[in-house]
């Protein structure tokens, strides 16, 4: 008999226990831009045994305190606050870093690892799409956002924007968040997994393990985005606009 686990998809899985990300990570599930694919259909792409990734699943919910937040009980504008202070901080304090040691570490070992010289060229393409990207989010989306939520609480009548008010930028976000992705995960492959080699030294390590974290980060982030916050938006948008209409 098949795993009940196995007919959700990988959003659904992660908004119930937000730790299953760890599980999907060792498994590079995508379950940010590509979350609405079934587990066993995740599974089958990426070629790994669906009963492991379900049994590791089963262990963290079974053990689970539920000391972990709660994200579709946040308002809108929670949601949206959260995102700005924990994963928009995080990417603005650590891109500069990263940056700095993968400039480094690419001119003092490019000769012997060539690799590195892509790996700095896409990770500078990242940093600057990704501090344009946040700026849109946090200028334009995101009181967009919290405009529609406060006029639906408010029970106003004077809202006449059509849906592309907020569609038309998540759709922007959401193209930019697979762009994203795909340059982290040929970051991925290019560095083996983010793996040094023997003779790395101590940058060299650490700005693999710095890009490690940054991949994990942005997987949480987008899943955030995609899976939660936006869904949500559109369903409190078209809400509000059967209340004015009626």
């Amino acid at each position: 008999m098949s795993n009940p686990l196995s007919y959700l998809t990988l959003a659904q899985i992660v908004n119930s226990n937000h730790k299953a990300a760890s599980v999907f990570e060792k498994y590079h599930l995508d379950f940010c831009c590509k979350g609405r694919r079934s587990l066993a259909q995740a599974c089958n792409e990426q070629q790994v045994i669906l009963s492991e990734v379900t049994e590791q699943l089963e262990e963290i919910f079974s053990n689970s305190g539920n000391g972990s937040i709660d994200f579709d009980k946040m308002s809108l504008t929670q949601l949206c606050d959260y995102i700005v202070q924990t994963h928009h901080a995080y990417v603005k304090n650590e891109m500069p870093q990263i940056y700095a040691y993968l400039d480094k570490v690419s001119n003092k070992h490019g000769d012997r690892h060539p690799e590195l010289y892509k790996v700095f060229q896409t990770f500078a393409a990242i940093k600057e799409e990704m501090e344009g990207h946040m700026k849109k989010e946090e200028l334009i989306l995101f009181p967009r956002i919290k405009e529609v939520e406060k006029l639906s609480d408010s029970a106003n009548g004077q809202f006449q924007m059509n849906i592309g008010y907020l569609q038309s930028p998540i759709n922007v976000m959401e193209h930019e968040h697979d762009h994203a992705g795909t340059q982290l995960n040929e970051i991925r492959l290019l560095t083996s997994n983010y793996t040094p080699p023997q003779d790395a030294c101590t940058t060299y390590r650490l700005s693999f393990a710095a890009l490690q974290a940054f991949e994990i980060d942005l997987h949480r982030h987008v899943h955030l985005e995609n899976n939660i916050l936006f869904p949500k938006a559109i369903e409190e948008f078209k809400r509000l606009q059967i209340s004015i209409m009626n």
